[in-house]
């Protein structure tokens, strides 16, 4: 079973949302970076882009597929993790911690009650078998 973790919102495509103040950090999965497989390359968005929820904010290639990343909420996305771009494997490793990806100003902060957490997550996992 993949890992979930407590705290965190969720969304149906498999990304995950740290909400600090009125900003957020996201990332995808453990699901996700397991059904992907190994991780070789990250594209991800530039500081001061503005996206809305459900916007492709980059990809994600692994040695089985490329996948679209999906923001979660809308905003300006504020920071990017740089390191991974460098050390994509880091998804693989600690898709809750090192490999967070973007940092965004939230845009909406009603969106964030269309999320699920952990335990909601945990169901929809289990319901899609």
């Amino acid at each position: 079973m993949s890992k979930v973790e407590a705290g965190l919102l969720y969304t149906k495509e498999d990304e995950w949302l740290k909400i600090e103040g009125d900003e957020a950090i996201a990332g995808i999965t453990d699901h996700a970076q397991d059904a992907m497989s190994d991780i070789v390359y990250l594209e991800l968005p530039d500081v001061g882009e503005v996206l809305g929820i459900g916007d492709a904010f980059g990809t994600a290639e692994s040695v089985k597929a490329t996948s679209d990343l999906y923001m979660p909420i809308s905003g300006e996305i504020t920071a990017v993790n740089e390191a991974l771009v460098e050390t994509p494997e880091l998804v693989n490793s600690d898709p809750y911690g090192a490999a967070w990806m973007v940092k965004i100003k939230i845009g909406n902060p009603d969106e964030l009650k269309a999320l699920m957490d952990a335990a909601a997550y945990t169901q929809y996992l289990e319901d899609r078998g």
